[in-house]
């Protein structure tokens, strides 16, 4: 998983030397296009002859007591020792949840992402003034939208829906009416797909823009939504992904946002695979979040927007 990583990087951050692996079978192999040069008895004479700085261990199981010494001894000798799961993070800015132990949630949740006062405080009120301001926006833009709206699909022009906020408490998130009545008749929650059919014409706009999330400001000035967080998704979803996605509930640790770090960073998700990967997108803004990851979110918001990116 690292190896194709790495070679999916534009401009590769490190020159990649080779693998060491002690399963006598894969000897002189070449995996994902690297070498495995030797198993550990031989990592101190590779760190030495190829003057290596850094290790990644990329090990699923149990480390064997001799490969858990030649890395110790490797250590002494001035070598950055890092764990796959942290070079990943570092790599993808997302988490590898499809690797992790069952511990790693309580682990990295319970120590890694306290965050200061000072945060918690700046957070808020940053939400407030973006809220203000994206709720004056959206007082000017009301008219405009409400009477494309009538004409093009008659009442309502907002839409209510019941979503989950942090820790699990639910919510009615405020949107404009982008479907047609009755677009889930039967009551079955369906993925949105691009040029999806339920769409009304105005509504195909709104998506495609995003303009449709704007009355959210409003959850925002209430306090059940932060500018910045994971999408906000429906009871029902949660759910379902929850028995086919690792980690998935960890979302509601913080506050849904209107933008997210997964959001501008991977398209709408419409596949078990693809919630896996904004997931891990979610859980690296949990693990990191600070003001400065907010306001670069924020800032790269606009160019998801006006690329038509929505759908």
């Amino acid at each position: 998983m690292i190896l194709r990583v790495f070679n999916s990087q534009q401009t590769p951050p490190f020159h990649l030397v080779g693998i060491i692996d002690d399963d006598p079978q894969k000897q002189g192999q070449t995996i994902e296009g690297h070498p495995v040069l030797t198993n550990s008895e031989g990592l101190l004479e590779i760190v030495s002859a190829e003057q290596i700085s850094d290790v990644i261990v990329a090990i699923s199981g149990s480390m064997q007591g001799s490969t858990f010494q030649a890395l110790l001894d490797a250590q002494e000798q001035g070598v950055e020792i890092t764990r796959m799961p942290v070079a990943y993070e570092e790599l993808c800015h997302r988490v590898p949840i499809e690797i992790l132990e069952t511990d790693w949630l309580l682990r990295s949740f319970a120590d890694d992402t306290r965050v200061s006062g000072f945060y918690e405080l700046g957070k808020r009120v940053l939400d407030i003034l973006g809220g203000i301001v994206g709720s004056l926006l959206l007082l000017v833009m009301l008219p405009f939208v409400g009477v494309a709206s009538l004409l093009d699909d008659g009442w309502p022009i907002f839409y209510l829906q019941t979503r989950l906020g942090k820790a699990g408490r639910p919510y009615k998130i405020i949107k404009f009416r982008t479907m047609i009545k009755d677009a889930e008749a039967d009551g079955t929650p369906r993925w949105a797909t691009e040029d999806d059919e339920r769409a009304t014409r105005v509504g195909r706009i709104l998506r495609k823009t995003r303009l449709d999330e704007w009355p959210q400001f409003i959850n925002v000035l209430r306090g059940e939504m932060s500018l910045v967080g994971p999408r906000s998704e429906r009871p029902q979803l949660v759910e379902h992904f929850q028995r086919h996605v690792p980690f998935y509930r960890a979302r509601l640790l913080v506050k849904p946002g209107i933008t997210g770090w997964a959001q501008i960073n991977y398209d709408y998700a419409a596949t078990i695979e693809e919630t896996m990967i904004k997931l891990e997108y979610d859980l690296y803004y949990i693990k990191h979040r600070s003001l400065w990851l907010d306001l670069n979110t924020l800032m790269r918001t606009p160019g998801t927007m006006f690329g038509m990116r929505g759908q």
